[in-house]
């Protein structure tokens, strides 16, 4: 089989896997429905994928590809606004994406919180062979840091602009808004496609305000 009918082979059986993920999670999902929903084999599926850590992974690989386009489609639409116009974008294309992508965020919140446990990746004693031996691992630990490099260059835009206050801190800056975005996907994460206001607290209420906390900071000496 030639590279060309391999990468859509594969395409189509990552799609099969994120509808079984989608429907039942990641726990309840047997690589025989899998291989169902692909229209192929199980043991065609097994050439392809050797476990279905390695399939959640490459599911993984592509929400986080999917999130970096975002990232950089939100950046070249506010490339003529202000550093700050450009941030909060971000933040609220971060927030929007995960809003309509339930399985993405989840799977992108159980990656990061996997390198946290394992010291980014380098303590393998508690990584799981299926891990170690996938190549999607390696693929997204390519790629893991682009979202904060995005974001922290778009902050030095706005410091440089003057739009965001000088003392800020890029990275730090980025790591908080990142955490608060975190806190928001395990809101609607929670509940799925089912998501309900919680506390009788709309979301879109909530999403606007850690927009206008993320506004103040940029502009205030907090972040310093």
């Amino acid at each position: 089989m030639n590279d060309n009918k391999k990468v859509k082979k594969e395409a189509v059986i990552i799609d099969a896997a994120e509808k079984t993920f989608g429907d039942v999670g990641f726990k309840n999902a047997k690589m025989d429905d899998i291989a169902k929903k692909a229209g192929i084999t199980k043991v065609t599926l097994y050439t392809y994928f050797q476990s279905k850590e390695n399939l959640y992974l490459a599911v993984t690989h592509r929400a986080l590809q999917l999130l970096i386009e975002k990232y950089y489609e939100v950046i070249d639409k506010n490339k003529e606004k202000s550093g700050l116009d450009s941030v909060l974008a971000i933040l609220e294309g971060f927030m929007s994406f995960c809003e309509k992508n339930y399985l993405y965020s989840e799977a992108l919140l159980e990656y990061f919180a996997m390198v946290r446990s394992t010291s980014d990746g380098t303590d393998e004693a508690r990584l799981t062979e299926a891990v170690k031996e996938s190549i999607y691992y390696v693929k997204i630990q390519d790629l893991q840091n682009l979202p904060f490099k995005l974001t922290v260059k778009e902050i030095e835009r706005g410091r440089k602009d003057g739009s965001i206050h000088s003392t800020i801190d890029p990275m730090l800056s980025t790591l908080h808004g990142w955490t608060a975005v975190v806190g928001y996907v395990k809101v609607i994460s929670a509940s799925g496609k089912n998501a309900t206001p919680l506390f009788k607290v709309s979301l879109n209420d909530l999403k606007a305000l850690n927009l206008q906390v993320a506004k103040n900071m940029f502009t205030s000496k907090t972040m310093s």
